[in-house]
């Protein structure tokens, strides 16, 4: 069993943590506090672009949902007229410093969200752990507004509108801040979010917006061409998630008939053919951050499946008003 499997049993499946990571927990919670209150006050210095800076975020460890959720938001800012850039932190790359990132650079070296944010924004992408040297660059490529994929904890860098992305199955988990539950942060900072949206499952937070994500196709890695997912169901198939909820992908295939043979990979695994082969020829579906680093290992029997995020039309609507006022409201200071 990998630690990260053991904790998530720890942190999902349990009422409580066990009680010597407790204090870890505790003091976990005064560091993270006592920087924000620092930030909050003026005593650490952010960096204020010139230009509006939106992030979506979350509480927890592990994928909520929002790099689909950055990519719609991206779409309809560009339909608005906007000429938004992406800034992430590139996790799971080498790359040390700061750089733009193009579609067809290498995942080793830029993580594999950042690709995919490349490829499916056509807009600007930088990765760095310093976000407002990162975030430089996209006001160099023209960019006037910055959207944030991830870093709701990275101080460092000031920002106009907070979008927080929770995930609607496995919500808070036992409620604990890291180690002993998956919280980077207490649920009560979502009372200063601009906006809180729950990625699926059945429990909808007071105030929060709905989000779906869905999938229709799956697109060939190596013979190209795309399928109706339901055109899967003739058989079982195998299927690789390295997310932080393989369960969601899983599930999601399971919602168009597939029968679904799961192989969890831990989040931004450094994928090896033996992860994706598996001697029967039966087909094998991933995800689209997955994909993007197997292309030189896979076969004709393995395809990818994109997911978008979905709104009703009205909660779609008042996300954007969100985000639009946020970003007037900062034309209106300048």
């Amino acid at each position: 069993m990998s630690v990260q499997t053991w904790l998530n049993r720890i942190w999902y499946e349990r009422a409580s943590p066990p009680w010597w990571l407790r204090p870890p927990a505790l003091a976990y919670g005064a560091v993270a506090g006592s920087r924000r209150f620092l930030y909050g006050k003026g005593l650490r210095k952010s960096t204020c672009l010139p230009v509006p800076v939106v992030v979506v975020g979350n509480l927890s460890v592990g994928g909520t949902g929002k790099t689909p959720l950055v990519c719609w938001l991206v779409a309809r800012l560009v339909e608005r007229g906007r000429k938004p850039g992406v800034v992430t932190r590139g996790y799971g790359g080498t790359t040390t410093g700061v750089r733009l990132v193009t579609p067809v650079d290498d995942p080793a070296l830029v993580g594999d969200e950042a690709i995919l944010l490349a490829r499916r924004t056509n807009r600007p992408v930088t990765i760095g752990r310093d976000r407002p040297a990162a975030a430089q660059l996209l006001l160099n490529a023209g960019c006037d507004v910055i959207v944030s994929d991830d870093g709701l904890q990275h101080y460092p860098l000031a920002r106009d509108c907070e979008i927080v992305v929770i995930d609607g199955d496995r919500l808070f988990g036992n409620g604990w801040l890291l180690p002993a539950g998956p919280l980077r942060e207490s649920r009560s900072r979502l009372a200063s979010a601009d906006a809180v949206i729950v990625n699926g499952g059945r429990a909808l937070l007071e105030g929060a917006i709905s989000m779906r994500l869905e999938a229709k196709n799956a697109f060939g890695l190596r013979a190209g061409g795309a399928k109706l997912l339901e055109e899967f169901a003739a058989g079982p198939v195998h299927a690789v998630a390295g997310i932080g909820n393989p369960e969601r992908f899983f599930n999601m295939l399971r919602a168009h008939g597939i029968e679904v043979r799961g192989h969890p990979l831990p989040d931004h695994a450094h994928i090896k053919a033996a992860d994706i082969w598996f001697g029967d020829g039966r087909p094998v579906l991933m995800t689209e951050k997955d994909a993007v680093k197997c292309s030189e290992i896979a076969g004709a029997h393995h395809w990818y499946v994109p997911v978008s995020a979905s709104f009703a039309a009205a909660e779609g609507a008042v996300i954007l008003d969100t985000v639009t006022s946020a970003i007037d409201g900062r034309a209106a200071r300048a």
